[in-house]
């Protein structure tokens, strides 16, 4: 499974874009950064696109991929609330519907809603969607396949360790917005630091006896050295695989074996 880290950042500058993960170069996670980091080809190459909430930096280029790839039908998954969020504010209304386009029977774009801890199969691969605590409804997805499996956070505070009753990963792809310096601010809009990221994998090992490597993504631009260099210590400290994604990174999972490419 080769897991295509197309955006790192919860903002956008010259040198960052928003989040979006591509897995085999056909199922997408987020869509912050999805057209603007593909050729056409490799956008038509996508199979299904999968949502975890519908803050704009996870959303923005699905109008975009309907727009860009209108000759085939590809699917969303997400929580209905992100659906109606599309629906209500996006197609339609300050985009084509590309929901009903090109023509209702052969859209360029199939809703397809999913619920907490009801797995989907998702383009071959066994999703399971798992809620996750931010400031809007939000879900996490475990994604398996017979490479191995990953949990992607998308943005989350503090609790998610919680859910590896549910989960056994071979890689956590989880956010860390703030510096550590920044804590309040993460607390109030429902994010993680470094500090309250080794609480979470304090409490995976003591839950596994172990933990997974991690693949730290949505660092803010403006504070984006300073978690670098906290992770770092972080890493040594619990004596943890910790990678802090950039742009054009693509780690591989195989059989559990994770390498960086």
């Amino acid at each position: 499974m080769e897991i295509h880290v197309l955006g790192a950042h919860n903002g956008e500058t010259r040198d960052s874009k928003l989040v979006s993960l591509l897995v085999d170069g056909i199922l997408a996670l987020d869509a912050g950064s999805l057209t603007g980091s593909l050729t056409m080809e490799e956008q038509e190459k996508i199979i299904a696109l999968i949502l975890s909430h519908h803050h704009f930096d996870h959303i923005r280029d699905v109008a975009t991929l309907g727009l860009n790839t209108y000759t085939s039908t590809k699917q969303i998954f997400s929580p209905p609330s992100v659906l109606e969020a599309l629906t209500n504010h996006i197609f339609g209304h300050i985009y084509p519907d590309f929901t009903r386009l090109p023509s209702p029977q052969a859209p360029s774009l199939r809703l397809c809603p999913v619920e907490p801890f009801r797995p989907v199969s998702v383009a071959g691969y066994q999703v399971l969607p798992l809620p996750v605590n931010h400031n809007v409804p939000t879900v996490g997805y475990q994604v398996a396949s017979a490479s191995g499996s990953f949990f992607y956070t998308s943005d989350t505070g503090p609790g998610f360790s919680n859910l590896w009753e549910h989960i056994s990963p071979h890689l956590l792809i989880t956010e860390v917005t703030f510096p550590t310096s920044r804590e309040e601010m993460a607390g109030i809009t429902g994010h993680l630091t470094p500090r309250l990221l080794r609480g979470e994998l304090l409490e995976i090992r003591k839950r596994q006896g172990r933990l997974p490597a991690v693949l730290v993504i949505h660092m803010s631009p403006a504070g984006d050295e300073e978690i670098r260099g906290e992770l770092k210590g972080l890493g040594r400290e619990l004596e943890a695989s910790i990678i802090v994604g950039n742009e054009g990174m693509k780690v591989l999972l195989d059989a559990g074996n994770i390498r960086v490419l």
